[in-house]
């Protein structure tokens, strides 16, 4: 199914991971690098927005602890949340105070106020652009206090809670996790995740030992694929800010991994809870309402619904889509998912820049594949 798009050249290469119920089909194809190594099932992935769920779980270990409660004021750990700003209507800079303080719950869920709608040239999501960049270009954020104070001058586009809005609540979990631990996120994660999951290339960068399985990254340009950026490029050094968002390099095993654990109901192959039973449910269940989801519908255009840092699939189509689906995507070419009621994790990291929300074919098909 991958081999012909990496022989028209839509696809440098990709590894696949599908786990049903403990039976793995795995799979790699094409290069790492054009013109150098073979793809492995071993190779590392910048993944993006895959990124976004294993923050979400992050988080809600904290929640697990009691160290962070859902509906507290986020506030409390981001004191420059303290006094957002809002747009009196999505399409003006009149600006009123938030009617209400942004909860961990409201992080949890994109509607903070704050993240990217269908619209880009509203006037609120003119002055994000230049705070929330590119997450696949971890290096233009600058430190995390900065960002925050950055961020707090930005109008939010809605009140608290009202819609749901891409991206930003996702950095902001990550931010969050680092004040309430005084630790940074990667370091957070390795605890509570990636060893006890054994996910042993998941980090914020990809050390020198490993360089040699590090992917290069691919754009579609005029002439075909060109390179958007090297294995020595973004990620070959720590970051000055680790994303929640999308910074995470890995492994399509690790992401699996991670999946597995989830439909384990949180607990990992020695038998630790890393999650409470409460804590995957919600992740596993749409928290949003259609009248939230409406302003980012772009970003939905399956017309999934959305939980706690992934979408969950509202109905069976086609595409591939399967009720209760719980995952995401990342614009590097990644995506990741876990299907409760069919017991499969479907892992597909491929490494092209993807130039907009839409859903590539090769990845559709993918998820038809997944939901045979």
């Amino acid at each position: 199914m991958l081999a012909p798009y990496v022989d028209r050249g839509e696809l440098p290469g990709a590894v696949a991971v599908v786990d049903r119920g403990g039976r793995t089909e795995v799979t790699a194809v094409g290069s790492a690098i054009l013109g150098g190594a073979a793809m492995t099932p071993d190779s590392i992935f910048r993944i993006a927005s895959a990124t976004k769920p294993i923050t979400a779980a992050t988080l809600l270990t904290l929640v697990d602890d009691g160290a962070v409660h859902l509906d507290a004021p986020a506030r409390e750990w981001l004191p420059e949340l303290s006094a957002p700003m809002v747009a009196r209507t999505p399409d003006t800079l009149d600006l009123i105070p938030a009617a209400r303080p942004i909860t961990v719950r409201d992080l949890l869920t994109s509607t903070t106020g704050w993240g990217f709608p269908s619209d880009f040239d509203l006037p609120a999501v003119q002055a994000l652009f230049p705070v929330q960049h590119d997450g696949r270009r971890v290096r233009a954020f600058p430190p995390r206090d900065v960002w925050l104070a950055q961020l707090a001058g930005v109008p939010m586009l809605y009140q608290p809670g009202q819609a749901w809005l891409y991206d930003t609540s996702s950095t902001l979990q990550g931010a969050l996790i680092e004040r309430a631990t005084g630790r940074t996120l990667g370091e957070v994660m390795a605890e509570r995740l990636f060893g006890p999951l054994g996910m042993r290339d998941a980090a914020f960068h990809v050390p020198a030992g490993s360089m040699a399985r590090f992917t290069a990254c691919y754009q579609l340009g005029p002439a075909g694929l060109e390179v958007f950026d090297p294995p020595e490029g973004d990620f070959a050094a720590p970051p000055a800010f680790e994303l929640g968002n999308g910074g995470l390099v890995m492994t399509a095993g690790d992401w699996a991994a991670f999946g597995r654990m989830l439909l384990a109901g949180g607990v990992a192959p020695d038998g630790r809870r890393l999650l409470s039973e409460s804590s995957v449910r919600a992740m596993l269940t749409d928290q949003t309402t259609p009248d939230q989801r409406a302003s980012g519908r772009l970003f939905l255009e399956e017309g999934q619904g959305w939980s706690f840092g992934g979408s969950v699939d509202l109905s069976a189509s086609a595409q591939g889509l399967v009720p209760g689906r719980y995952g995401w995507v990342g614009g590097s070419g990644t995506s990741a998912f876990v299907t409760p009621s069919s017991d499969t994790v479907a892992v597909l990291f491929t490494q092209v820049a993807m130039a907009g929300p839409g859903t590539p074919e090769w990845m559709y098909d993918f998820w038809r594949h997944a939901a045979a």
